[in-house]
């Protein structure tokens, strides 16, 4: 069954963003994809930081989650986006939600994902700074969805530093890992592969990794170089730079093999969850 990791270069205009991304899922259900993630963002990447404070939709209707549900019943597709930017009622604060939602081919939402590990860090020998917690409120619980492709857990970016969340998404059956990213140029140079590479190996799961790509306004530039990975850690297809498509095939009955036959997952002494 064939997956795709989609690359956009998002910006301020939402309606901009939204027909880069039609043309591009169009792009992955015409090669033959029956499921397509967007990436971090892509329905929206202000000029700063707050900006997403004024675009926020509420929790079920808006701009951004209408065209995910038309253009999943239109393609026939699942569909991952990437995070949509949703009021976060529970924080009280003005703040939002980096939201990854599913849609299943019926144009209905199978699940719901917000960001959990928030991107407050300066960046090592530049002067770049982000304080994503300012302006986003962080989800406290992991989720984990059925679809053709197989199991899927859901994360979002900098989530992808974090290799508990994602024993906790393989313990829960998660066959399929998915990490829409904005990440940074310096980070993404230095780190972007190998966390990918190393989340597959370790879980035994297939990755899918749709990223921003490019200079965004407002100055911000991210590496893209989305990709697909194997349970092996191989990369099977990615889109280095720009606007594109990478499609793979996923095998879930090879994986089963693999994992039976290297049932390392089963080795684990240290069990105990902590994403509940």
């Amino acid at each position: 069954m064939k997956v795709a990791a989609i690359q956009m270069t998002s910006g301020p205009e939402v309606s901009a963003n939204l027909e880069q991304a039609r043309e591009l899922l169009e792009e992955a259900a015409a090669r033959g994809a029956r499921l397509a993630a967007l990436p971090e963002n892509f329905s929206f990447m202000g000029l700063k930081d707050a900006d997403k404070r004024a675009v926020a939709e509420a929790d079920g209707q808006g701009r951004a989650q209408d065209f995910l549900a038309d253009i999943s019943r239109r393609l026939k597709l699942w569909i991952v986006g990437g995070t949509v930017p949703l009021r976060a009622g529970a924080a009280g604060d003005g703040r939002v939600a980096a939201a990854s939602l599913v849609y299943d081919p019926d144009g209905r939402r199978a699940a719901r994902y917000d960001k959990i590990h928030l991107f407050d860090v300066d960046i090592p020998g530049r002067i770049e700074a982000y304080r994503e917690s300012r302006h986003v409120a962080p989800g406290a619980a992991a989720a984990v969805v059925d679809t053709p492709a197989g199991r899927l857990g859901l994360s979002v970016c900098y989530d992808v530093r974090f290799p508990e969340l994602y024993r906790y998404l393989s313990a829960a059956g998660a066959q399929l890992l998915v990490v829409p990213s904005a990440f940074t140029a310096p980070t993404g140079r230095a780190h972007w592969e190998t966390l990918l590479r190393a989340r597959a190996i370790e879980n035994l799961c297939y990755v899918l990794a749709p990223a921003q790509s490019g200079f965004h306004p407002g100055g911000r530039e991210t590496y893209g170089d989305s990709m697909i990975v194997d349970y092996w850690g191989r990369v099977l297809q990615r889109v280095p730079r720009g606007r594109g498509c990478a499609v793979a095939d996923v095998d879930l009955s090879r994986q089963a093999g693999v994992r039976e036959s290297f049932p390392a997952l089963a080795h684990r002494a240290f069990a105990n969850n902590t994403h509940e």
